[in-house]
Formats: C-alpha cells, sequence, structure tokens
C-alpha cells in the first residue's frame, strides 16, 4: 500500500508563506506577487503547449523547467549560498531562439492582435502573463527587494519569445492584424 503525502501543511493558514530559506512572508508580499504571477505564466504556457506544434511544445517544455528555476530564485532571498539561480546561459538561450524563430517570419507590417490559432492566443496570454510578472518584479525592487538582474532579463526576453512564437503559431493563416479605427 502507498501512503499518500498530505497536501495541504496549514502552515499558510495565517497569511504567510515560507520562502527556502525558511523566512515567513505576508501572501501578499511583493516578492510573492513576482512568485505567483511566474507560477501563472507557467500554467498558461502549459495551456499553450497542448495546442502548439511539436518544435514550440518541445521549445514551451524547456521554457516551464526554466520557470521553475526562475521561481526558485524568486523564492530565496539573496545572499544564499548554493541557491539556484537564473543564469545568463538561459537568458541567451531565449535570444536566440527568438532570433532563430523571427528569421522565418515576415517583418511585421502593422501592430497584430492577440489572436489566430488556439495555439497563438494561448501564447499570447502567457506573454501578457509574464509581463505582469516583469512589472511585478520592478515593483518589487522599488521597494526595495534584491531581485538578479538575469532574473529580470529572462521575463523580459521571454514575453518577446512567446510574441515570435505565437506569430510562429499563426503563419500558416497570419496574423490577425489590428485595424485602427475599423470601427467607427
Amino acid at each position: 500500500m502507498v501512503k499518500l503525502n498530505k497536501i495541504y501543511t496549514r502552515t499558510g493558514d495565517d497569511g504567510t508563506t515560507g520562502l527556502v530559506d525558511g523566512t515567513r512572508r505576508s501572501k501578499a508580499d511583493p516578492r510573492l506577487h513576482v512568485v505567483g504571477s511566474v507560477d501563472e505564466a507557467n500554467a498558461a504556457i502549459g495551456l499553450a503547449r497542448l495546442h502548439a506544434s511539436p518544435a514550440t511544445a518541445r521549445a514551451l517544455g524547456r521554457v516551464q523547467n526554466d520557470l521553475f528555476d526562475l521561481g526558485a530564485d524568486l523564492a530565496t532571498p539573496d545572499g544564499i549560498a548554493g541557491a539556484l539561480r537564473i543564469v545568463a546561459a538561459q537568458v541567451d538561450w531565449l535570444e536566440a531562439q527568438i532570433d532563430a524563430a523571427n528569421e522565418t517570419l515576415s517583418p511585421l507590417t502593422s501592430f497584430i492582435l492577440p489572436a489566430g490559432t488556439p495555439a497563438a492566443t494561448a501564447l499570447h496570454l502567457a506573454r501578457t502573463i509574464t509581463r505582469r510578472a516583469e512589472r511585478d518584479g520592478v515593483a518589487a525592487i522599488a521597494v526595495g527587494e534584491v531581485l538578479s538582474q538575469a532574473a529580470l532579463q529572462y521575463l523580459n526576453r521571454l514575453s518577446d519569445y512567446l510574441f515570435v512564437l505565437s506569430r510562429v503559431e499563426n503563419a500558416a493563416t497570419g496574423d490577425v492584424l489590428w485595424v485602427p479605427g475599423a470601427n467607427r
């Protein structure tokens, strides 16, 4: 017989959660806003994978693993030896993927709407959540949290990558273009 561990601990019933170093923070803490937004982006990317082409789904699998690294980074206060952190190589990988994918696409001639195929639409949703995570990170820094530069760079590049991937997923049917003043 397999014994299952309980998923609940009751330690968060007081409105706090634990960081990697064991300190407790309010669930409304700015650092935890970033962690939550990254978690939400990861879930949205999981949804996008359901609809994406095999190549895009594989790349998104790597991104989801990186986002768990990012969550660990964000949940670990500065100065903790041996902490799992986002590193420049992860940002570099995103940049290389953006460049390679962008070479296959026609140049943009208009803003595009967050629409199109189910995969592209899900990628746009993940992109907007990722942008929020980046804003949450900047807001946390503004109130004195120390977050790594690589973590913020990763979020910034990831939102760009998700945008490019949405265009890749829409390539067969075309981008859904914004038509300024279309409903006047």
